[in-house]
């Protein structure tokens, strides 16, 4: 009599047991390619999730080859399948408030739709220019500066930061140009003649050489590290160059923009004529604005594209192609197009305007789709300056005006300078006003030493 009894087979745990392989498997493991990316190159969110899903499906989440015994079959209705989808993950809401985050009042701004009187360093300190002093706030630590001519040089009419913000370049109405040391309000260099016209407009070509536009259209190269300072004269302009802009990508290129209605594009690389060494033509003149041209600004990605925007009798927003000159798109903006400044970190674009909605428009480029619209100023933005951090914007515009005679200038009775975020990074400012009185000649007045009378006050809401 024989008895029936379930066959057992006992395996060695140190055997693989060949039957409960995959050999399929076991040769796409042993001779596919590596998972790691050796070229340093990242997979996208989507290529990671479809190669995890695959894993999943057909390889079942396997990472051995050998087997040493069998493994029961998973229930179909737990295995993930093809068809569900998959869920990106939710991008970041962006918040563009339609009003100022904060408001800096100050008086003594002139009102001149000409003058370039507010510039963001690289250091992160705003620099203005008031009637008779210049005002620094650093934005990181909330620290303010104060810094005063020693003489009667006329209003200021311009003020640019250096590239390594070492020095800061202002203009007078008298035609003096100075270049001040931020730290100690010292005058370090600088040029003195009368004869010249008033300065409206500068730009940094490199930390020593430095372009000059005057009321009389002349646009001139100076090198300050040289006893013979002038390099090259830009001719082409007819009246006040009011706006310079050096390419930021090539540094080549440099577009002027003046109340002749006239845009130049120069190129610092063409050659010029034996006759006249130190003077350069233009390469393109764009002469299809209908009003004075104050607003241009290079694109920070592309080399070759170039924005200008037309004053009160033009309203219109213009893209140009610097290799050839020819015009890409023009909008019609609905009033004034006091500035315009790129993003530096999207393709976007940010203009300030005058009558009658006093604003400033973000736009999306290449479409021009009107992204947001922030309202808050009760005149014309004449000036914009953006944040070297990004996200972050300063606007100036001047209310109130009382018409007080200063030469060919306004002065302005109260101005708002307003500090607008549009982006994702806003600062946090505290609640803090400044009044100053004993201002050193070109000194450093701080908030320490600052006392309780006029001629400044600012004052942050």
């Amino acid at each position: 009599m024989s008895s029936s009894r379930s066959r057992r087979v006992e395996y060695d745990r140190f055997i693989p047991f060949r039957s409960a392989m995959d050999m399929d498997y076991a040769r796409f493991a042993l001779t596919g390619p590596s998972r790691p990316q050796r070229d340093g190159s990242r997979e996208s969110p989507s290529s990671v999730a479809y190669q995890k899903l695959l894993e999943d499906c057909i390889l079942k989440n396997r990472s051995r080859i050998l087997a040493f015994k069998t493994v029961p079959e998973a229930p179909a209705s737990k295995l993930p399948q093809f068809d569900e989808p998959i869920r990106p993950q939710k991008k970041q809401q962006r918040r563009i408030p339609k009003e100022p985050e904060r408001v800096l009042v100050i008086h003594g701004l002139l009102d001149d739709n000409v003058l370039n009187l507010l510039d963001w360093g690289s250091n992160n300190v705003l620099a203005i220019c008031l009637e008779d002093a210049v005002y620094l706030w650093d934005a990181a630590n909330e620290s303010t500066k104060v810094l005063q001519p020693a003489e009667d040089r006329g209003p200021f009419t311009c003020i640019r930061w250096s590239p390594d913000c070492a020095v800061l370049a202002v203009a007078f109405g008298n035609s003096d140009l100075a270049l001040i040391d931020p730290a100690t309000g010292h005058v370090v260099d600088g040029m003195e003649n009368e004869n010249l016209a008033p300065v409206l407009s500068l730009a940094w070509r490199s930390n020593s050489i430095l372009t000059v536009g005057r009321f009389d259209g002349t646009v001139v190269d100076y090198d300050f590290r040289k006893d013979d300072m002038f390099i090259c004269f830009y001719n082409g302009h007819r009246r006040g160059v009011c706006s310079l802009k050096w390419s930021g990508l090539s540094g080549r290129y440099l577009a002027s923009g003046g109340q002749d209605k006239l845009v130049h594009i120069w190129d610092a690389c063409m050659p010029v004529s034996h006759h006249h060494p130190r003077q350069r033509q233009w390469l393109h003149r764009i002469s299809s604005h209908t009003s004075i041209v104050k607003a241009v600004d290079w694109c920070p990605t592309r080399s070759n594209l170039l924005a200008s925007g037309g004053g009160c009798n033009d309203h219109c927003v213009k893209f140009w192609n610097t290799v050839n000159g020819a015009c890409l798109n023009s909008i019609d903006a609905g009033s004034e197009v006091c500035a315009l400044l790129w993003d530096k970190n999207k393709s976007e674009l940010l203009t300030s305007h005058g009558s009658p909605n006093n604003q400033l428009t973000l736009w999306n480029y290449p479409s021009m789709t009107r992204v947001a619209e922030v309202s808050g100023h009760s005149s014309r933005v004449l000036s914009l300056a953006g944040s070297p951090l990004g996200g972050v914007v300063a606007s100036a515009a001047a209310d109130e005006t009382v018409s007080i005679a200063m030469g060919s200038f306004v002065v302005s009775k109260k101005q708002h300078i307003f500090i607008q975020a549009y982006g994702f990074e806003i600062f946090k400012y505290e609640r803090h006003c400044l009044r100053g009185e004993n201002l050193y000649p070109f000194g450093v007045a701080t908030s320490e030493t600052i006392g309780d009378s006029p001629p400044f006050h600012g004052c942050v809401q």
